[in-house]
């Protein structure tokens, strides 16, 4: 069970794109999930973004917390902490933040993204050493992977089957995602009826994921593509996330009345 809320985010938030443009999101946007593993509340999540200044330029903070409830918290402690600052304008991130802890598996990292030298300098706070990694172009990190992708997908322009890859930089090493897009759905949560795009990534089977194909995801098919719904089959149970609240949208949250 170890990882599993960090590894199932990782992959909801994948995909990529060719042009950037911001449309789908703006400050004050603010997210929150509930998780379930199995029988249990297992956890919520929330997703806000913030505009403030790095380095002297205007970005987006974004962050992300994950904390454990119920039954599951008392014998499976979560507590992430994920914070991303992206650019404006480019929506590239300049520094990304992990300090997690999840039934004891801890990670305290602070990443600097060198988009000009290609690298990506890793300070591990735990043990105050530092290491530098050669990234490839147009690179992301966890966070800011979710939001570059929403600011990419043309709804009108999708057919199932097709593909979008993401360079992704994660702890110390450079993956390449594949995500599938497989159709349209309408799927019932607590907010009524919504008209999703249905993707799924490819994923590493064995110690999280039964298969490579046991992730999917929703989100909604307007100008804002919000996540609405998660489902995995883990190699131990099952998970599921929906979106229990939000605010601070940038567009009017499409929902069909009967």
């Amino acid at each position: 069970m170890r990882n599993y809320i960090t590894i199932t985010f990782l992959f909801f938030m994948l995909a990529t794109g060719n042009m950037y443009s911001q449309n789908a999101f703006g400050e004050g946007e603010w997210f929150k999930f509930r998780i379930h593993y199995g029988l249990f509340n297992a956890s919520y999540a929330t997703l806000e973004v913030n505009e403030t200044k790095f380095q002297n330029k205007p970005v987006y903070h974004i962050k992300g917390r994950g904390r454990s409830t119920g039954l599951l918290g008392l014998f499976f402690k979560v507590d992430d902490d994920y914070q991303t600052y992206i650019d404006k304008r480019t929506g590239k991130p300049y520094r990304f933040i992990r300090d997690i802890n999840e039934g004891g598996y801890t990670k305290d990292l602070v990443i600097d993204f060198d988009h000009n030298d290609k690298k990506a300098h890793v300070l591990n706070r735990e043990n105050n050493q530092k290491k530098s990694y050669s990234v490839p172009h147009n690179v992301h990190d966890m966070l800011s992977s979710f939001y570059y992708i929403r600011n990419q997908i043309k709804n009108d322009e999708l057919e199932p089957g097709d593909e979008m890859r993401l360079n992704m930089f994660i702890d110390d090493e450079n993956l390449d995602f594949k995500l599938v897009f497989l159709g349209r759905d309408t799927i019932k949560t607590k907010f009524g009826k919504v008209a999703t795009l249905k993707f799924r990534p490819y994923v590493l089977a064995g110690r999280v994921f039964k298969e490579k194909e046991s992730l999917t995801f929703w989100i909604s098919d307007d100008k804002n593509k919000i996540p609405v719904k998660i489902e995995a089959n883990l190699a131990v149970g099952s998970l599921d996330a929906d979106l229990e609240a939000y605010k601070g949208l940038k567009h009017q949250f499409s929902i069909q009345v009967d």
